[in-house]
């Protein structure tokens, strides 16, 4: 293994779904460069559930945005289900996130004139699926996460964990191949925060590749690997234990036959 790389424990070609070469991503603020990220050597194989760990400023939701992506690299080469992206057109990027990448943020980011169930929807909209359809598999992903009795409440009629539940079947609802979450826990309380870790958790046991980004060593103790970064370069990675119970996925019958 390269200094300052992580690589997944089965490396088999069909079954790496992240990998990065020499990553690096430059910002100019105020006429000064900035490097966020640099010589960052990742690969990532179905089934993970990796927290990328470091200070405010050490580059993982930089790193993070781009395996997304949302953001592109400066540099360096991206290959994502073995395909190289670093290069791809905003359509392209538009299309794989839509129907490739779930996404958890900090914030939430709800809107907060639609239901949970609406809100859940939305990924499936932007895709063109009918609305009976789009309904019953945001109303499955909701279950999945515990909340089938919260369908037509807004976000000011959730809690904090309520809210992110919602946000984490939003991701689900595509059938996402990967799931990145930012700080997932970093606007709740330490309690609901463990709640939360403990569901992200369910979900990797159910096959689910999860990347997160977090400063807390108690959320990231719930993944399966921790990769340290600091000034924007890999220091370490560790090994919590072995990988848990990959299966058939998260997602019920019912969200499985009106996605196929």
């Amino acid at each position: 293994m390269k200094d300052g790389a992580f690589h997944g424990s089965d490396q088999s070609q069909e079954n790496v779904l992240v990998r990065t070469e020499r990553l690096g991503r430059d910002f100019s603020i105020g006429g000064q460069g900035i490097r966020a990220i640099d010589e960052i050597d990742l690969t990532i194989v179905r089934g993970e559930f990796v927290a990328l760990m470091g200070p405010s400023g050490s580059g993982k939701s930089t790193l993070l945005n781009i395996l997304g992506l949302l953001d592109r690299a400066t540099r360096g080469l991206y290959v994502f289900e073995g395909r190289e992206v670093s290069g791809i057109d905003a359509d392209q990027c538009a299309f794989i996130r839509n129907r490739k990448v779930g996404f958890v943020f900090q914030n939430f980011s709800l809107l907060a004139r639609t239901s949970a169930r609406e809100n859940v929807e939305l990924p499936l909209l932007y895709n063109g699926m009918p609305r009976r359809q789009r309904q019953s598999l945001a109303a499955a992903a909701l279950a999945e996460v515990g909340l089938e009795h919260r369908l037509g409440h807004r976000p000011n009629q959730l809690s904090g964990g309520e809210q992110q539940r919602v946000a984490i079947a939003r991701a689900l609802v595509s059938r996402p191949v990967l799931i990145l979450a930012d700080e997932p826990t970093g606007a709740l309380d330490s309690r609901t925060g463990l709640e939360i870790m403990k569901l992200m958790r369910r979900l990797h046991r159910s096959g689910n590749t999860i990347i997160t980004a977090t400063h807390d060593p108690n959320v990231a103790r719930y993944a399966e690997t921790i990769v340290s970064l600091q000034d924007g370069r890999i220091t370490g990675c560790r090994r919590m234990h072995t990988a848990p119970h990959r299966g058939e996925g998260t997602l019920s019958a019912a969200m499985q036959d009106g996605i196929s």
